[in-house]
């Protein structure tokens, strides 16, 4: 059986650059959305003051420990690409999320996620992962310790099908929340497929 639906963690993607200017050191943070688009907040401070960013491309500069943080206003991509691409083409790819689905009370991938799996394999082949991570869930139906068992068995069948797929299981770590971090919040005892889930980060 399955129980409670997890809190999704949104990835908040920050560009922090220090760029050098004579003597003086000048810290620039602009804010960046996340490979889905999203954008958080960030608040840039110091002994002398704080300021607050929470749009795509708002950049904040201090130019030492005396000095207030300053608003830069919002960076087009052309101007951000302009004066940081070089540093912005050294940095790591970031993290790729897939999610899979199960049957219910069930470690059986359903056909949608089976594609997805399709898609796991490739991206893992092609960036020549060395970190995987697979996070089990359950929903909310049935037992609390059953779940945690059941979103172990998830995330353990999931590993296995690396494996025969040629991945080491050195580069994957397997971890299970049960019910605890449900998707979709629901009551207690509630059958929800999008909380009977897999969720695969390749790195």
């Amino acid at each position: 059986m399955d129980k409670k639906p997890p809190l999704k963690t949104i990835l908040i993607f920050l560009l922090f650059l220090l760029v050098i200017s004579g003597c003086a050191r000048k810290t620039t943070v602009i804010l960046l959305p996340d490979p889905d688009g999203r954008v958080g907040h960030v608040i840039v401070t110091n002994a002398s003051g704080s300021l607050e960013i929470n749009k795509p491309g708002e950049a904040a500069a201090i130019a030492g420990h005396e000095s207030q943080p300053t608003s830069q206003g919002i960076l087009s991509a052309t101007e951000i690409d302009e004066k940081f691409g070089r540093i912005l083409s050294t940095l790591p790819a970031p993290p790729k999320h897939f999610i899979l689905y199960f049957y219910r009370d069930s470690t059986q991938l359903t056909p949608p996620s089976l594609k997805i799996m399709k898609s796991v394999l490739l991206v893992i082949e092609k960036e020549k992962s060395q970190d995987i991570s697979i996070i089990g869930h359950s929903d909310t139906a049935g037992d609390r310790k059953y779940n945690l068992l059941l979103s172990t068995r998830r995330a353990r069948a999931i590993a296995e099908l690396l494996v025969k797929n040629g991945i080491e299981r050195s580069r994957i770590n397997t971890t299970s929340h049960g019910e605890e971090n449900p998707l979709i919040r629901t009551a207690d005892n509630v059958n929800e497929p999008r909380n009977r889930r897999v969720e695969v980060v390749v790195r």
